[in-house]
């Protein structure tokens, strides 16, 4: 080899190439620091292209930080939804509450920002689109770390083999599956189901949720804006997960029918746009707890590693900080040393905002009727409070500067 090949060599190390499975939140965000810090990254999604809409989600505390650093924090400022009032009714329709939104979610106002789903999917793939391989309607056959690397073998026929990998593919992850185990042994289920799905606007409302409760149950209509649809949340409180109807779309619209059957206000016109819904999303309330988030050399983010669940409103905002810890705890170290400094310092902050569930959040949901009175007397004496100042367990980690960025 010639001296000057010799010096290119040196000059030009082989980048490390990491392959994410998932292209929701976790994906790209962990795709944007790891190209950052040098990575050749491919980002396999199952779905044939970004799925678009969906629910509103929050973007809170250090989270806030994470997006600033990626530059997409004024995309998000402008998709901004100010919804300004949560109003919570009986059971024959009159109101019991109406309350601030922050009072209940723990949100600062003025700073932290709730957008559509697909705005804040949109705006993370903008911003990784150009320097990152994307591979849609595909995803992760077998993984085989025996050699010196991962080889993968993908379901639609190819075969590569990447340095890392990475599961982002949400709390039913299929790569934490491949890596520990049935999923059971993780699950911590909440003791709710729920189904969202969206319908038309018919209500009048604007920039406002209003939820039904009778003990064990709760619809909520949620209206982001001035649009012609709003969406609909079907929640009950069931003492099994329905295994049985979590593949089964059909099973899960005569679940929730059965379980609604005798509800009144705008509840059975909600049950029959569920039956017509092309976007139903059907669940269990539920969080992901485990002992470690890596074996080898794969490594586990966001709700794959660790779901909050839907109570504590904090999902996208774990995934988001933690898909920026975990680049960055690699930026300069191996993958064994870079999984272990993640964990070691991203746990904690995981596990208080999982731990929210509990505080507060649970109660929106009260199975017996004393508990819906005490709820609803609670919910009246916030609504003459001022708008809360935002829970310490949303900022309780200070993002630390990594190496610098190539």
């Amino acid at each position: 080899m010639s001296r000057t090949a010799q010096l290119r060599d040196v000059r030009t190390p082989q980048r490390r190439t990491a392959l994410i499975s998932g292209a929701s939140v976790a994906g790209p965000a962990l795709a944007f620091w790891l190209n950052r810090y040098g990575f050749a990254v491919t980002v396999v999604e199952k779905a044939s292209t970004l799925r678009d809409g969906g629910y509103p989600i929050d973007v809170r505390g250090t989270a806030l930080e994470v997006v600033r650093r990626m530059g997409i924090l004024p995309r998000l400022q402008d998709a901004h939804i100010d919804v300004r009032r949560l109003t919570f009714l009986e059971a024959d329709g009159s109101v019991a509450a109406s309350v601030n939104p922050h009072i209940v979610t723990g949100g600062v106002a003025g700073q932290d920002l709730e957008v559509r789903r697909g705005d804040l999917t949109d705006a993370l793939y903008a911003a990784v689109r150009d320097d990152v391989e994307f591979l849609f309607d595909d995803s992760i056959d077998t993984l085989d770390q025996s050699g010196h690397g991962v080889d993968v073998a993908f379901r639609g026929g190819s075969r590569r083999t990447f340095d890392v990998v990475f599961g982002a593919d949400g709390l039913h992850s299929r790569t934490r599956e491949f890596l520990f185990g049935p999923e059971e042994q993780f699950h911590r289920y909440l003791g709710y189901c729920f189904a969202g799905f969206t319908m038309r606007n018919t209500f009048g409302l604007s920039h406002e949720l209003m939820m039904w409760n009778t003990p064990g149950r709760a619809a909520a209509l949620y209206a982001v804006g001035d649009n012609d649809d709003v969406h609909a949340f079907l929640n009950f409180a069931r003492p099994e997960p329905p295994f049985d109807a979590f593949r089964n779309p059909e099973a899960q619209r005569d679940l929730v029918a059965a379980v609604f059957a005798d509800a009144g206000w705008e509840v059975p016109g909600m049950v029959a746009a569920m039956h017509d819904a092309d976007d139903l999303f059907f669940d269990v309330v539920s969080q992901i707890r485990m002992p470690r988030w890596s074996s080898g050399r794969v490594a586990l983010v966001g709700d794959a590693a660790y779901a909050p669940s839907f109570l504590t409103g904090q999902g996208s905002s774990l995934a988001l900080v933690g898909a920026y810890m975990l680049a960055g705890s690699l930026a300069d170290r191996d993958h064994a040393a870079g999984f272990a400094a993640y964990e070691h310092h991203t746990r904690e902050f995981v596990t208080l905002n999982q731990d929210q569930v509990g505080e507060g959040d649970a109660t929106l949901f009260p199975t017996t009727a004393r508990a819906l009175e005490q709820r609803n007397a609670m919910l009246r004496n916030l609504s003459a409070m001022p708008s809360a100042e935002g829970r310490p367990a949303h900022s309780a980690l200070a993002l630390p500067a990594f190496m610098p960025m190539t």
